[in-house]
């Protein structure tokens, strides 16, 4: 199978593609420079595997939650490709791709994920590890205060920029339920390839114009009243 993947939610901006299993990526965390790098880096990928468009199964991207804007570019970068190669697409949510990433490195099997989202909140995710190997969530994904985050259970690691931010609050609501935080961990273009190759396995795959964007808030300010 042939996929390219794109992910640009958050300050990191990187692109991958996925063949037969074996995955190239290009990488950088460059805040507001996505729009000028994401292009060259899916031409310097797709040269160096000497692929066109065409060539690909099917394309993913990180449909968020994250930045409106960095959510907006892959989106848009997806879409052109999708309507020129008339090609499938699957949405990988940026939470999984976290906690993908993760599960590939490290022998957790359960990943309290939270990423900032400003504004006094976090986007929220539990992912765990399935027999597979791959993030699946359980529960719902949302944009909530630390303080009121729902979650199962169980036990495991906090992954993402939101336990950076937030890690008091969170390690008191989970009370017990988490070995440690690991903060480092970006979504990247090589886990929402793995997750898209898994997805488009799974039948999960959609038409272009059915690829929509998540932001999970409705957003991007509040009010001074509703601070």
């Amino acid at each position: 199978m042939k996929l390219l993947a794109v992910e640009t939610a958050t300050a990191a901006c990187s692109a991958a593609l996925f063949i037969d299993g074996e995955i190239a990526e290009r990488f950088e965390v460059a805040p507001k420079e996505h729009t000028r790098l994401i292009l060259p880096m899916i031409d310097s990928l797709m040269a160096e595997a000497g692929l066109k468009p065409h060539d690909l199964d099917a394309l993913a991207f990180g449909c968020g939650p994250g930045s409106f804007t960095g959510v907006r570019i892959a989106t848009g970068v997806i879409h052109g490709i999708a309507f020129g190669a008339d090609l499938p697409v699957v949405p990988v949510s940026t939470l999984a791709a976290i906690a993908q990433d993760f599960f590939d490195k490290k022998a957790g099997s359960v990943a309290f994920t939270a990423m900032d989202a400003r504004m006094g909140e976090i986007f929220w995710g539990v992912y765990l590890r399935n027999n597979r190997g791959y993030a699946e969530l359980t529960g719902i994904e949302s944009v909530t205060a630390a303080e009121m985050i729902e979650f199962p259970d169980l036990t495991g690691v906090g992954v993402g920029s939101g336990w950076g931010v937030y890690r008091q609050q969170l390690m008191t609501r989970l009370a017990g339920r988490v070995n440690h935080s690991e903060i480092d961990y970006l979504p990247r273009a090589r886990a929402v390839a793995r997750l898209g190759a898994y997805g488009f396995e799974q039948g999960l795959a959609v038409d272009v114009e059915h690829a929509m964007p998540v932001y999970l808030r409705d957003k991007v300010a509040k009010k001074e009243s509703e601070r």
